[in-house]
C-alpha cells in the first residue's frame, strides 16, 4: 500500500488563531481510514460531509459494544435483558431531556430521524371537529423535513429577507394577521450553516398566541440548547448529526398536542386496548412509537447526548470556528470560488462574536459543475464532502444555485488538514485542472475506467448505484 501525502496550505500553521484544530477535539471511529486515489496510493479520508452524518464518537462505540450483549424486547418482558433494555431505553428520554434543558413535563418521542419527529409533529396539530384551528408558518430557507410536512396541513410561508432583521420583521407581520398556531424554522441552516435567533422567534411566536418548532438537526451537534430557558415549545433532531450510529431521532416538547395528536404509528404499544373493529390509544410517548422501538439507536443517541454536554464550550467552539475560518478565508482568495450566505447580518445575532455560524461552508466554483468537482477531489485527493441542493430546493433557486453547489462541513473528529486540503485539491484544479476523466454514470459524476478496489464486502463500487435528486439529509 502506498500513502500518498499532500502538502500543507502555506501559511496555516504560523497563524495562532487556527492552533486550536491542528488535532480533533474527540476521538472518532473511522477517522484514519484510508481512501483509494484513482491515480494510485491511498490516504487518510478527509471527512468534510459531517452535517450529512457524521462519524460516530469512539465513545459512543464503545457504550454500543458494551451494551448489544443484553439488547432484547423492551416494556413488555419479564426476562433479564428485556429489564436491563427497558431501563436503558427509557433512561434515554431523561438523559436527552436534560441535554436540551428541556422541561420536567416535556415528551421525549424517539423516532427515526427529524424528518420524521417533524412529520409526527403535523398529525398533532389542534383541530376542532376534525378541521384545523390554526396555521402553520415557515420560511422558504428550510430543509424539506421542515417544509414538506406543512405543505400538507393549512400553511404559509415567507420568502426570508436579505437580513435576519428584516426577516424577523416580515414575521412579525405575518403572525399579526393571526390564525397561526405553530412557527416552523431552522435552529442552523443545512446548507450555509448560518444560526437563527431561536430565544427572539419564541417570543415573537409566542406573542402572537402561536407556538414554535425548531429543526435543530443541524444545531444540536454545534450549541448548546436550552428550550426551557428560550422558551421552545417543540425541538426535533437526528442521532446520526449526532455522533450516534442508526437512524434515531428525537422529538421533543409540550405533550398537550401530543397526547391528543393522530398516533404516528399505529401498532403494539400504542394502545390502551383494542378490538377487533375498535380502539382506545394510550397518551404519552407510547400513542407515537407503536411497534418495537429502535433501542439501540436511541441508547447510543443518549450517550452522545452526554459526550458533548461534558465539552468544554469555549474550546469547543474555538476549534470549530478556526477551522470554519481558515476554510472560509481560504476559499475568498481563490479564483472563481464563492463562498454563499443567506443573511448579511447572521453573524451579528449570536452572541458570543464569532459564533453566527456553524461548521458549514457552501461555495460554489465557476465554470465547473459541483458534482464534478466533489467527484474529483473524492477520487483524486481523498476528500469528502456534499454536492447537489442539499434537500433545500427554494433557496438554492433563491441563492442563484438551481443546479446545485457544494458544502463542507465538519465537527468534533475534524482536523485544519482536512481544510487545507480541501484548500490545496481547488488550487489545483484552478491552476492545472482535472486529472482523470470523468463520466456521468446514473446521474452521478464518477471517475471513467475505476479499477481501484474497495472492501470485499461492499456490494457496490462508485458510480453503480442511483442517486437521490437531493442530498437527504
Amino acid at each position: 500500500m502506498t500513502t500518498v501525502t499532500f502538502p500543507a496550505t502555506a501559511g496555516a500553521g504560523s497563524d495562532a488563531r487556527f492552533a486550536v484544530a491542528r488535532r480533533p477535539l474527540a476521538a472518532v471511529t473511522g477517522a484514519e481510514i484510508q481512501a483509494p486515489l484513482i491515480q494510485g496510493g491511498n490516504v487518510r479520508y478527509a471527512n468534510l460531509d459531517y452535517g450529512a452524518s457524521a462519524p460516530a464518537l469512539s465513545v459512543v462505540s464503545a457504550y454500543l459494544n458494551e451494551i448489544l450483549p443484553y439488547y432484547a424486547s423492551v416494556h413488555r418482558g419479564a426476562g433479564y435483558a428485556s429489564q436491563i433494555s427497558t431501563s436503558v431505553y427509557e433512561n434515554a428520554r431523561t438523559i436527552v431531556r436534560d441535554f436540551v434543558g428541556g422541561r420536567p413535563d416535556d415528551a421525549v418521542i424517539f423516532t427515526r430521524n427529524t424528518t420524521d419527529s417533524l412529520n409526527l409533529l403535523a398529525g398533532c396539530l389542534p383541530k376542532a371537529d376534525g378541521v384545523h384551528t390554526g396555521e402553520v408558518l415557515y420560511l422558504d430557507i428550510e430543509h424539506h423535513a421542515n417544509l414538506l410536512p406543512w405543505q400538507q396541513v393549512p400553511h404559509r410561508s415567507v420568502i426570508a429577507a436579505a437580513t435576519l432583521a428584516g426577516t424577523l420583521e416580515l414575521l412579525r407581520k405575518e403572525l399579526a394577521y393571526g390564525g397561526v398556531s405553530l412557527l416552523a424554522v431552522t435552529g442552523a441552516s443545512n446548507v450555509t450553516g448560518e444560526i437563527l435567533p431561536i430565544r427572539a422567534l419564541a417570543a415573537l411566536a409566542h406573542e402572537y398566541g402561536a407556538r414554535i418548532v425548531v429543526d435543530a438537526a443541524q444545531l444540536a451537534p454545534h450549541r448548546r440548547i436550552d428550550i426551557a430557558a428560550d422558551d421552545v415549545d417543540y425541538l426535533a433532531f437526528s442521532g446520526h448529526k449526532l455522533y450516534a450510529p442508526f437512524g434515531a431521532g428525537v422529538l421533543i416538547g409540550r405533550p398537550d398536542w401530543l397526547d391528543a395528536g393522530t398516533p404516528h404509528l399505529a401498532g403494539g404499544g400504542a394502545v390502551q386496548d383494542a378490538r377487533v373493529d375498535a380502539v382506545s390509544w394510550t397518551t404519552g410517548p407510547a400513542r407515537h412509537e407503536g411497534g418495537s422501538p429502535n433501542v439501540l439507536g436511541a441508547a447510543t443517541l443518549a450517550r452522545a447526548t452526554q459526550v458533548i454536554a461534558d465539552l468544554d464550550v469555549e474550546q469547543w467552539h474555538a476549534h470549530e470556528n478556526a477551522i470554519r475560518s481558515f476554510l472560509v478565508e481560504g476559499l475568498s482568495r481563490l479564483d472563481g470560488v464563492r463562498v454563499h450566505q443567506i443573511f448579511s447580518d447572521s453573524a451579528s445575532f449570536d452572541a458570543p462574536a464569532g459564533t453566527g455560524t456553524i461548521g458549514v461552508v457552501n461555495f460554489s466554483l465557476e465554470g465547473y459543475d459541483a458534482g464534478l468537482v466533489a467527484a474529483y477531489l473524492s477520487a483524486e485527493h481523498g476528500i469528502g464532502l456534499r454536492d447537489g441542493r442539499f434537500c433545500a430546493h427554494p433557496l438554492l433557486r433563491r441563492l442563484g444555485l438551481p443546479a446545485g453547489s457544494l458544502r463542507a462541513s465538519f465537527g468534533l473528529g475534524s482536523r485544519l488538514e482536512d481544510a487545507e486540503r480541501l484548500l490545496a485539491g481547488i488550487r489545483e484544479l484552478r491552476q492545472t485542472g482535472l486529472g482523470w476523466d470523468y463520466v456521468v454514470d446514473a446521474g452521478r459524476w464518477v471517475p471513467a475506467n475505476d479499477t481501484r478496489s474497495y472492501p470485499h464486502w461492499a456490494p457496490n463500487t462508485p458510480g453503480t448505484a442511483g442517486a437521490a435528486p437531493c442530498t437527504l439529509d
